[in-house]
């Protein structure tokens, strides 16, 4: 059965087609999906399926879609039991809300927390079993933290979450004031988390767009790493080596904030998992029984591979064209890269686009200021992903009061620019002394996308 949504979206498909002609009958705007772009600037921009899917292809969407907004709960039940007895949230979208971020809220809400708390072992210290060469598991919480629990469970922790704000100012002299987050961590016995245990909070990325960068060939990203910075710009991104359980070996990072996933339908699984508390036949209980089969799975993995990614705005601007010159002049383009070209994938919509995403998908360093101190496979505790940037300059018309980054701190694009600090000092010192001028019309830039 289609929910109202998802029945919405089907019946959508045709008014919205896949690029922006321009007068002459040619593409005046770059589609930033290729083939899968869609042509919606609204608050529902994230949540289109891709339009070049097959009929077939779109079913197949729509049932994951389905699966993409069930609201688990407590065995036993006719509908979507198995939820925690420790959990997070209750179902994948009300983390990703309208398939896009998750706000920096933690705590006892009536929807879950948006916020995650991911975890491990410092290093040396006893922990569990985990995966190889990953981070290591606390003992008796694992690597993720779940304030929120069934009737008759108790949660594992108490989060909250205090905001300390520092002041700095443009070179011009205007100023600007940076939050960062502090987590209060209470262990359920009333104790305070051990000092030992990494922390790391995480919101909730976009998910449209996923299947295009999971189909861009692995050669590819590899070529684009420098890690020794051979050629002396400063820039030295290199790939996350991450567990593939399906394979049984270690496999190139893709996905979340450190490249930890390599696969959309690990990422899935995991997420039930750590988030949901759901098992499912990659993630089984002790017994080896699964609380999701691997249909509901796979199809919940496709639901994210095929959101169509939103078209560019204002692409003829003049004030937008300069704000990107001036993104380029400033570096930043060496790691949020433009232009990718996908390859062979499963789901032919994804094969042979030429996409634009901004991101090299690699890891860089981005300094002690945003570092949480936590590895991850092979990211280290200052390292991240580059993050896409299409689609940013809709982030806060899907989800008023979105923030940026990776737990949230940046209010705005100006903000999560300026906590830019490690392989990107250079590129934050050129944006913040830059004219007042030359800075909006970069933030107009990014605002496009």
């Amino acid at each position: 059965m289609l929910t109202l949504r998802t029945a919405a979206l089907a019946s959508a498909l045709s008014a919205l087609g896949c690029v922006d002609p321009g007068t002459d009958g040619t593409t005046a705007t770059p589609l930033a999906g290729g083939a899968t772009t869609v042509v919606d600037r609204s608050s529902n921009a994230y949540t289109f399926p891709a339009p070049n899917l097959t009929g077939e292809q779109l079913d197949t969407h729509l049932e994951g879609d389905v699966a993409f907004e069930s609201v688990f709960v407590s065995a036993p039940a006719t509908v979507n039991p198995g939820l925690g007895p420790l959990f997070n949230n209750s179902a994948c979208a009300r983390c990703h809300i309208r398939d896009g971020r998750g706000l920096p809220v933690a705590g006892p809400g009536p929807l879950g927390s948006p916020l995650l708390v991911r975890i491990s072992a410092a290093p040396g210290a006893a922990g569990a079993p985990g995966a190889p060469g990953g981070p290591v598991p606390v003992l008796g919480l694992g690597t993720q933290l779940q304030d929120h629990a069934i009737f008759g469970a108790t949660p594992e922790v108490t989060v909250t979450v205090r905001w300390l704000e520092q002041a700095g100012e443009y070179g011009d002299g205007e100023p600007f004031s940076l939050r960062r987050p502090v987590l209060d961590i209470t262990l359920a016995s009333g104790a305070p988390l051990p000092g030992d245990v990494l922390t790391s909070a995480r919101i909730p990325p976009p998910i449209f767009g996923l299947g295009l960068l999971e189909a861009v060939p692995e050669e590819d990203l590899l070529a684009r790493a420098d890690p020794e910075d051979r050629d002396g710009d400063g820039i030295s991104g290199r790939p996350n080596q991450v567990w593939d359980v399906r394979r049984g070996r270690a496999s190139l990072g893709r996905f979340g904030w450190k490249a930890s996933s390599p696969t959309l339908l690990q990422q899935a699984a995991a997420a039930y998992a750590s988030d949901m508390g759901v098992s499912s036949p990659m993630f089984p209980d002790a017994d080896g029984t699964a609380e999701i089969g691997e249909r509901t799975l796979a199809a919940a993995a496709f639901y994210t591979q095929t959101l169509g990614v939103p078209r560019r705005d204002r692409w003829d601007d003049a004030e937008v064209r300069r704000g990107e010159r001036l993104f380029r002049a400033a570096g930043c383009a060496a790691c949020h890269t433009e232009e990718l070209h996908t390859g062979g994938h499963a789901i032919s919509a994804l094969e042979a686009q030429t996409i634009h995403p901004y991101t090299d998908l690699l890891l860089h360093n981005m300094g002690f200021d945003l570092a949480d101190g936590r590895p991850d496979f092979r990211a280290s505790g200052t390292e991240w992903r580059t993050a896409p940037l299409w689609g940013l300059g809709l982030a806060q018309t899907v989800l008023p009061y979105s923030s940026f980054l990776h737990d949230g701190r940046a209010r705005s694009l100006e903000e999560a620019i300026l906590w830019h600090a490690g392989e990107a000092e250079t590129s934050k010192e050129i944006f913040r002394i830059s004219p007042a001028q030359d800075r909006q019309a970069l933030l107009a830039f990014l605002r496009s996308l």
